[in-house]
This record gives C-alpha cells, structure tokens and sequence, in this order.
C-alpha cells in the first residue's frame, strides 16, 4: 500500500497504470473505515490490477456543518485496516497495489469548495434523501466527479445502504459519458444484523444494543409484503419503530424517530402503490432512523 496526499501524485500514478493497460478500481470512502468498506476494497482488488482507496470527508455533501464536525476521522487505523487486508489477500487478488488517497481539502479543490457546479438529476434525487437533505446529493457528485478524473477507474465500487446514492452516480456516470463501470456492493452486517456504517461508532452502547432492532423489522416487512399491501407495510414499520419505546425495556429513555419509510421500483426510486407496480427488478424500501441523536439508514430487498 502506498499513501498519496497529492493529486498531481496519483494523477502520475494513474497515468503510468494506463500507460501499461492496467485495469484501474476505485473505492471512494469518507474514511472511519469499517468491514463493509473493506469487503469493496477486497472486491476491487480481485477484479482490476491497481486499486485507489479515498479517504476524504467531503465538505460539501454535508448540509448539516454539526454532522460534518463529528464525523469520525481515524486515518491511521483506517491506513492500517487497508495495509492488512492488502496483505492477507495479496496472493488471491489480481491488484498488485493500493494506492491510499488521503487529500486535504485544498487538493480537492484547489480553487477553493464548488459552488457553481450544480447536477441535476431527476426523479431519483427528488425522493427520500433528496428533499431532506438538500444539497447533499450535488456535493457527492461533485467529488465523485472529481475521484473519477483523478483516478480514471475501470470500475468503481460503491455500497447498497447507500441504495439512492448510487442511483444518483448512475445518473452522473449517464451525463458525463465516462466508461466506467459502476459496482454496486451488498450491505455487510453485524452478527446481530445492523448495517455497517461509521456513524454507528457514535452510538451509545444502549443506543447500540437497540438498534439492530431496525433490521430486524425490515426483514419482517420484507416476510409481510407476501400477503399486504403496500401501504399497510409502510405504515407498520413507521409505527412499529415509533412505538418500540413503549413496547420494549428502552434504556436512558432512548426511543427510535423514524424519518421516513418507502417502498419505491428498484431502479427509478419512485414511490409504487401497489407490488406490481415495480418494474422488472423489483421493489426496495429504503429507511432513515434517528437513534441517539444519530441518523442511520437501511434498505430492504422485496
């Protein structure tokens, strides 16, 4: 593994890479890296020859400055979690190399943060996450714009919990015409079933203990959705988080407040009505919780 702080430097790197006809994968992660990032980096690295692994909390896909302040930064053990998995599987991989990017700021954007740039989307950003979070969206394409000119990947790699996310960098990758394709990478769970997520870190150890409890209750929406209607699935989820308080031994007066619920088609994100109404690839119901005073998002296959 090889850390780069410098965009000129992987830009050199990348080029020789393409110079040589290497396959080139990229992971783009805000750093706290934790088994889920790491089962993306171990994909990219068995299926392209040199991998670039980011680690950048991105300023301006955070609409709340509070959040982007307590994000966690731990570079360090995030460099090192990268150099070990590198080692462990550096006789199965077909990458010979990571190449850790770690910029500041300044490097990313050398001209000072973008606010000229602006990406629209569609349907797909107008849902969910969109209208919650405004300007959240623009700010991961503007960076995700910004790694794919860096980096010039063959593929890159990118998360499920995400699940909207991704549909947007679909929508980038359909305007700006680059040739790269998109991987997207199963959620990788606890043993008690909650999303893998840095953020989950700031969960209080009650917190913690609790909120498994949100997958838990997907899956049942997932077993549900055989025999009820749409509707009937939404709204039981909404109050069965909302009311878990009520019904169970929640320590320090801890309680779910669920953001919102959908059920939408897999690949449009638009709210369906009824379970024919998603098209061939099926149906998704995507989740935002807070718990704790920490936003945690899930998805659930139907």
């Amino acid at each position: 593994m090889k850390q780069i702080q410098k965009a000129a430097e992987l830009q050199q790197a990348v080029h020789q890479a393409k110079d040589n006809g290497l396959q080139i994968g990229l992971v783009p992660t805000m750093g706290a890296l934790h088994e889920g990032h790491l089962s993306l980096i171990d994909r990219a690295l068995r299926e392209n020859d040199l991998v670039v692994v980011s680690l950048f909390v991105n300023p301006i896909q955070f609409n709340n400055k509070e959040d982007l302040k307590k994000y966690p930064r731990t570079i360090e053990a995030d460099l090192e979690l990268i150099k070990n998995l590198e080692l462990r599987i550096k006789n199965e991989a077909q990458a010979t190399e990571v190449l850790a990017f770690t910029p500041s700021v300044a490097e990313v954007y050398p001209d000072g943060e973008p606010t000229e740039i602006v990406y629209h989307f569609g349907p797909v950003e107008e849902v969910m996450e969109g209208p919650r979070r405004p300007g959240h969206f623009n700010g991961v394409a503007v960076v995700v714009r910004r790694l794919f000119d860096l980096a010039q990947p063959t593929r890159a790699y990118f998360g499920e919990k995400d699940y909207q996310q991704i549909a947007v960098i679909r929508a980038l990758l359909e305007q700006i015409k680059y040739p790269i394709e998109l991987v997207p990478c199963p959620i990788v769970r606890a043993d008690d079933g909650l999303a893998l997520s840095s953020r989950n870190m700031r969960l209080s150890p009650a917190a913690r203990q609790m909120a498994p409890a949100i997958n838990a209750t997907l899956e049942q929406a997932a077993e549900m959705s055989e025999y009820e209607e749409v509707d009937d699935v939404k709204e039981w989820v909404l109050d069965t988080l909302a009311s878990y308080h009520e019904v169970n031994d929640c320590p320090d007066g801890l309680r779910f407040e669920p953001e919102y619920f959908e059920i939408v088609d897999a690949v449009t994100l638009q709210p369906i009505a009824t379970w024919d109404d998603a098209g061939e690839h099926g149906a998704v119901g995507c989740i935002a919780v807070w718990l704790d005073g920490v936003r945690l998002i899930d998805i659930v296959k139907f």
